[in-house]
């Protein structure tokens, strides 16, 4: 299941940009942090990834 997010324009005097919200859902299920660096990177023109900059160690499952 995805979750649809709408684009923000912010428009100050000396910055302008563009925001995506993250849903809290999914932050959590990424166990993302406030002030965590994240990259974008344009796949094609209708894909964007969010890579995280400094990657969390995997879990491995031991066999039963």
């Amino acid at each position: 299941m995805g979750y649809k997010v709408k684009v923000q324009k912010g428009q100050r005097p000396t910055n302008r940009a563009f925001k995506v919200v993250m849903p809290t859902a999914i932050a959590e299920a990424i166990k993302m942090e406030k002030g965590e660096d994240f990259e974008w990177l344009i796949e094609d023109k209708n894909t964007l990834v969010l890579t995280r900059c400094n990657k969390l160690a995997l879990r491995i499952r031991e066999a039963e």
